[in-house]
């Protein structure tokens, strides 16, 4: 009988800056050698709980701690962060915040230098975790000069060389694309199966997390444990639904033509999902749907014309680069992590300038336009919201740009009081940002963009961290801007964020663009699935199973579908 590892009993907490606990009365035990997956809505307090389970609460984030929590059978309140550390190793959900080391190298070596480990031996452990997590050609950069899947990888070697029982994994994929994001997931599985260690993962993508098997899913909804159970049976039950969080989406597929879902169709998997019975049922949602109409192609308002870029003037990340934007246009620009999609979008905005080539607004080169004044046009969400933020107080951070441009304060209030109602922020609108979660602080700084009313808004990952709910708000909101005119570029690795809210998709690999196409043609072209690290949505799967004549045609006409019973 496997024996508890940790163990929550009657355990609440609640940050100074708060004036309600953010857990409340929290009952959860966690077995050795278990995969449990943590999933609710953003500020749920999913990522408190990590928190008390590897320490930062209470010796970074202090509070009031009612209750009991153990971990090997020790109170925690007997622990310090360094005997924590040797328990529970963790890869942060921002992982700028957990970088020691000058160089990718150094950064994964930090806990080795720390445990004394042998020169020779430590060189051998960082190069065999950074082979692993396809980081080792970069070893000797800078982590800040990495993208943010790539941090994200370094942060996940630097908890692989250690020797802690227990892994701890706050939102793993938030920054990676899908095909390292599936490689992730099957790298964290091969860890629990060889090396028996207890695997604790917080993450919105609960359809990627299955991809590997899971244990248990815990459902965390307002500070509380909601639900705890195997993921068979969870999908079976309308909780997920209920709590904002998105289920795999062929369940969804299956629901809309009528399959009920039970235990014994083994749901948790598409792999071997038994759908069998339920061909027919598909094929005939297939025959009576159909599916909407796309906008007509307009003229162009964004141009970048061959462009090259070098940081350092020796490796190029962009090379003879050039696509146009249409007005009113919602596109995506995917590719693999690295492949210059966030680079793209400094040179836009004049953060840098391109070594050759040209970059055209409304066909007028911008390339002498300040930052300040291409700022008039176009607004910048940035991927990593702790690069943005500025103000202490959320009602503060949103109202910048417009106190800066000298809008009233009756103007100010009434416009930032409308953006974070759409943004789900306005019942934190007094908060200070450092009581947010990383979703929520996602959120302000798109609100802090949205409420200047750009004509170009480029949003890099717009919905990394977010719950379904307020990924649909977001978009949905996005979606209503761009009806009135505003062209919209996401960078994104939601595939399906692309196909639903985008009718083309620029696909970028090692600084080149390789196709721009229409978003669905793309996710069903295996040469550039392969070639970009992409995947093909599990709706395409789906209909590949239950033999669809057409599975591009179903995975379109869901996709319509489900946009309109949503939106109902």
């Amino acid at each position: 009988m496997k024996k508890p590892i940790i163990e929550f009993n009657n355990f609440s907490f609640k940050y100074n800056a708060q004036t309600k606990p953010t857990l409340n009365n929290i009952n959860l035990t966690i077995y050795e050698g278990e995969k449990v997956l943590i999933v609710g809505p953003s500020g749920s307090g999913k990522s408190t709980i990590s928190n008390c389970i590897n320490g930062l609460i209470p010796f970074r984030y202090k509070g009031d701690i009612q209750g009991s929590l153990k971990i090997k059978g020790i109170e925690t309140r007997y622990l310090s962060i360094a005997m924590l550390s040797n328990m529970v190793g963790t890869v942060l959900q921002d992982p700028d915040s957990q970088f020691i080391g000058l160089t990718v190298g150094e950064d994964i070596a930090f806990k080795l230098e720390n445990d004394c480990v042998d020169i020779e031996e430590m060189k051998r452990r960082v190069r065999l975790a950074a082979e692993i997590v396809d980081i080792d050609k970069r070893l000797d950069s800078a982590p800040n000069n990495l993208s943010g899947g790539q941090k994200q990888r370094v942060s996940l070697a630097g908890t692989m060389v250690g020797d802690a029982e227990i892994l701890l994994f706050d939102e793993p994929l938030a920054n990676l694309d899908p095909a390292t994001g599936k490689t992730s997931i099957e790298l964290i599985d091969k860890i629990k199966r060889e090396r028996n260690k207890t695997i604790i993962i917080i993450e919105h993508r609960l359809e990627d997390v299955l991809h590997c098997d899971v244990d248990r899913v815990i459902i965390v909804d307002n500070g509380t444990i909601l639900a705890d159970m195997p993921p068979n049976k969870l999908l079976c039950t309308e909780i997920l639904k209920q709590t904002g969080i998105r289920e795999p989406l062929y369940i969804t597929a299956l629901k809309y033509a009528g399959v009920k879902i039970d235990e014994s169709m083994h749901p948790e998997d598409i792999n071997i999902l038994d759908i069998d019975k339920f061909n027919e049922k598909l094929k005939e949602w297939f025959r009576i749907t159909d599916r909407g109409l796309h906008k007509e192609e307009a003229e162009s308002i964004l141009e970048v014309k061959n462009v090259d870029f070098s940081y350092n003037g020796r490796r190029k990340i962009l090379n003879n680069l050039s696509f146009d934007v249409k007005k009113g246009e919602m596109l995506s620009v995917i590719g693999k992590n690295g492949a210059g999609k966030s680079t793209i979008s400094k040179l836009i905005c004049g953060f840098y300038k391109p070594t050759k080539g040209d970059i055209l607004y409304k066909g007028k080169s911008i390339l002498k336009d300040s930052i300040k004044e291409r700022a008039e046009k176009i607004g910048m969400v940035m991927q990593n919201p702790n690069q943005m933020i500025s103000k202490t107080m959320i009602f503060d951070e949103v109202a910048l740009g417009l106190r800066v441009r000298g809008v009233s304060e009756d103007e100010v209030k009434e416009r930032v009081f409308n953006t974070l109602k759409v943004c789900g922020l306005f019942p934190f609108r007094n908060w200070p940002i450092s009581a947010l979660s990383f979703g929520q602080k996602k959120r302000v700084t798109i609100a802090s963009i949205l409420v200047l009313n750009p004509d170009i808004i480029i949003l890099d990952e717009p919905t990394a961290g977010q719950d379904f709910n307020h990924y649909t708000e977001i978009m949905e909101f996005l979606k209503k801007i761009n009806e009135r005119g505003i062209t919209i570029i996401m960078i994104t690795h939601d595939m399906h964020l692309m196909v639903e809210y985008t009718d083309r998709a620029v696909v970028l690999c090692d600084g080149e663009k390789i196709a721009d196409d229409e978003a669905i043609n793309i996710l069903t072209d295996d040469g550039i699935i392969k070639k970009a690290n992409l995947k093909e949505t599990s709706v395409y799967q789906l209909a590949l199973k239950a033999g669809i004549e057409d599975p591009k045609e179903f995975s379109v006409r869901f996709v319509d579908y489900d946009r309109r019973i949503r939106n109902k």
